[in-house]
């Protein structure tokens, strides 16, 4: 069985091939660092978005209950 850390670096790299991902898991609570060029031009708010909604699933199921998402483009 796959663990919800390389559950969602796997699903942000899947979509995003250039991402740098790194996810932390501390009991229900996710640190989520991504550093990719698809954020290029968007706000942070956009940004965070982003990532958001490929933890929104386990959110809604509770197994997820606090999320902090570190979004940047690269070398900005």
């Amino acid at each position: 069985m796959i663990s919800m850390q390389d559950e969602i670096a796997r699903r942000i790299s899947a979509a995003w091939p250039d991402a740098q991902v790194e996810v932390q898991i501390d009991g229900n609570r996710a640190l989520i660092v991504v550093t990719s060029g698809h954020f290029d031009g968007l706000s942070r708010v956009a940004r965070q978005q982003a990532v958001y909604a490929f933890v929104e699933d386990m959110i809604a199921d509770g197994r997820l209950h606090a999320v902090t998402i570190r979004a940047s483009v690269p070398n900005a």
